[in-house]
């Protein structure tokens, strides 16, 4: 079963992370994709954005900007903002404490930013203390559901639609699994904003 939205006990448990921004009297939602930059995918964002005109933020894995620096550099002249998504995309449940973090400072060498997401949003308590130290935890509101295989760009879309209010951190993905639907899911999300009266936005690194 696809939860679009973090459970309300893992919320409060990372308390200082953030799932939403304070936003409602505004009809403001910020876009985010995770894992790229990758050929395959990425470059065809890009270009969709570029055509509606959005901005957007990409938590990117420091492995993908090391093999692809090419399009890393093409989303942040094209006014895109960056986040850290470690180097390997590592999940924290499986990691130890030194080497999670560790992972996290490779990615923050390439990956200047404040701004973190932990790989499938998972993290140990452990590591989240050590690593709101220096980072901005965002998790997210709305989870589009575009990497899973069995749901279709139509379905990822419904759930966006339904689950997106004021304030939303929204998350799609650059990578192979959701390469299938993406043009789909994000032209109709785009265009759904924008009739609705949404303006998107990146997250900013002062948040």
């Amino acid at each position: 079963m696809h939860l679009a939205r973090i459970p309300g006990l893992g919320s409060l448990l990372f308390r200082d992370a953030l799932c939403r921004i304070n936003e409602s009297d505004k009809k403001v939602a910020y876009l985010t994709f995770d894992d790229g930059p990758i050929p395959e995918v990425t470059p065809t964002i890009l270009d969709i954005l570029s055509k509606y005109g959005v901005k957007a933020t990409f938590f990117c894995v420091g492995d993908n900007v090391r093999k692809h620096p090419e399009i890393f550099q093409r989303l942040i002249k094209e006014g895109h903002t960056i986040g850290n998504h470690t180097f390997h995309h590592m999940d924290g449940w499986k990691a130890s404490d030194e080497n999670y973090i560790s992972d996290i400072a490779q990615c923050a060498e390439l990956v200047k930013s404040n701004l973190f997401r932990p790989p499938y949003g998972r993290l140990k308590f452990s590591q989240y203390k050590r690593v709101k130290e220096k980072y901005k935890i965002v998790l997210w509101d709305v989870l589009s559901g575009d990497y899973d295989m069995s749901l279709s760009g139509q379905k990822c879309f419904e759930i966006v639609k339904k689950n997106t209010r004021p304030g939303s951190i929204l998350v799609f993905h650059d990578n192979i699994k959701a390469q299938n639907k993406i043009s789909e899911l994000l032209t109709k999300t785009l265009d759904y904003m924008g009739d609705s009266g949404y303006m998107l936005k990146p997250l900013s690194s002062t948040i």
